[in-house]
């Protein structure tokens, strides 16, 4: 019997003003959306006015606040984050919605996009994977990257060449698929502890 669809969110995580994210995200989320066996959620960030201050004991509108993502983060069996590079790192968007959660990310496997200039975002990914280890998720090794992002995207948001990026996006996919089914087998016979 074949498995059911793994349930894969995709995270768009800058909330910048003329970002470049949701061009690259919509096409990330079309090359899942091919798959048989994924089913995916695109979450953006912009979409969600997360809470600014961390407190131990969030009252009604921080949950409030989180209650449009939480929920969507919690069902997800996989990751992947669409994020650009500022400064070297990643968005401190991404980071308010990654600190406000714990849970669920743990025992689940995450994938990243990455998009910039010359690096093509490479650095926020580096420095995303311990984040993401301490979290108790487990990152894939391959990515799917941009460098000089908007040169290579056309005005109507079609990848002008998309055979490197469609091999890289095919990878990912695969890898977050293994690891996803391999993790949901281990969740549905033992639940994880940290």
């Amino acid at each position: 019997m074949p498995a059911a669809p793994l349930r894969l969110a995709v995270i768009n995580s800058s909330v910048r003003e003329g970002r470049f994210g949701p061009t690259v995200a919509h096409w990330f989320v079309a090359q899942a959306e091919q798959r048989a066996d994924m089913k995916v959620d695109l979450i953006d960030l912009a979409d969600h006015a997360l809470p600014h201050q961390l407190s131990h004991s969030p009252g009604k509108e921080v949950t409030a606040l989180l209650g449009g993502v939480s929920p969507r983060l919690a069902e997800a069996e996989a990751f992947v984050v669409v994020t650009p590079e500022y400064n070297h790192s990643f968005p401190a968007s991404l980071k308010n919605l990654i600190d406000w959660h714990y849970t669920q990310w743990q025992a689940k496997p995450v994938g990243f996009v990455s998009y910039g200039g010359l690096a093509g975002g490479l650095r926020s990914v580096e420095q995303l994977r311990p984040v993401f280890a301490e979290l108790h998720a487990v990152t894939v090794r391959d990515c799917v990257s941009f460098h000089n992002v908007w040169s290579q995207f056309d005005e109507s948001g079609t990848l002008t060449d998309p055979t490197a990026a469609g091999t890289a996006a095919k990878t990912l996919l695969d890898q977050l698929v293994w690891w996803g089914l391999a993790l949901r087998e281990a969740r549905e016979k033992r639940p994880y502890s940290s």
